[in-house]
């Protein structure tokens, strides 16, 4: 098998249970994110706190896309560390290079996240690369100045509302994100058609694009690279989780 087959068999392939204690709980923002990973799991809707949310469920991992921003993040976040009580949360999904260097399709687990919003940071200890979680998708002009304040090497929505759940609950926490855009990539206006529970709404936003041929490259390239993100995303986590299941039965 060459290694492009292995990589994709690392996708695919199941994460055998090993012990009741080495669950793994990934929280992503939208399904698109960790597709490739997921699709051959088996989901299950579960209420929590009033809200129906789908868990994809497969061995010691379990899933679940709570939506775009920091508060759908924190109640997915919530949600899962109830109803599953996992060893370890992974916050997972699309970031966007703030570092000139960081190129689309490249995974990083951050060692640091910082919350924009009031510049609190948690340090885990392990990974590399800071991230930075902001309100909104930034532009070009909003990356350079995140990147100047805070020394940040990404920026995504998401990270520090998990990261923030995770500390709460005395929960293991890892931020692994992939690169979706970069530094220098200029993004259709996606906040605004993401509604306050986390939901994007594909038709809106399509709607808005057809009468507006002058975003309809930059639509097509967003496309395309989102997709070479999920597909880097899903083998990175594949191979974290198995790394991380490992890692407890030795420590267990």
């Amino acid at each position: 098998m060459d290694s492009a087959s292995s990589r994709h068999a690392a996708v695919t392939s199941e994460l055998e249970p090993l012990s009741e204690f080495c669950k793994i709980a990934i929280v992503a923002a939208l399904e698109r994110e960790v597709w490739p990973l997921v699709k051959n799991w088996h989901s299950i809707r579960k209420e929590y706190d009033g809200r129906s949310l789908k868990f994809f469920e497969k061995g010691d991992v379990v899933v679940v896309c709570g939506g775009i921003g920091g508060e759908p993040a924190r109640r997915a976040a919530e949600a899962v560390i109830a109803l599953y009580d996992p060893a370890l949360v992974i916050s997972a999904g699309f970031a966007g290079a703030l570092d000139p260097t960081f190129e689309v399709g490249q995974t990083f687990t951050a060692r640091q996240v910082i919350d924009a919003r009031d510049g609190s940071h948690i340090d885990w200890g392990s990974g590399n690369g800071v991230l930075i979680s902001f309100s909104e998708v930034a532009d070009v002009e909003q990356k350079a100045k995140l990147r100047r304040a805070y020394g940040a090497h990404a920026v995504d929505m998401e990270a520090a509302a998990v990261a923030r759940s995770a500390e709460v609950h005395g929960v293991r926490f890892l931020a692994c994100k992939v690169i979706s855009d970069s530094s220098a990539s200029s993004l259709p206006p996606l906040t605004r058609f993401a509604s306050s529970d986390g939901k994007f709404h594909t038709l809106k936003f399509l709607a808005h694009i057809a009468v507006r041929p002058w975003l309809w490259a930059r639509v097509q390239k967003l496309a395309s690279d989102s997709s070479v993100a999920a597909g880097k995303l899903s083998v990175a986590l594949a191979e974290a989780s198995q790394a991380q299941v490992s890692e407890k039965v030795l420590t267990r």
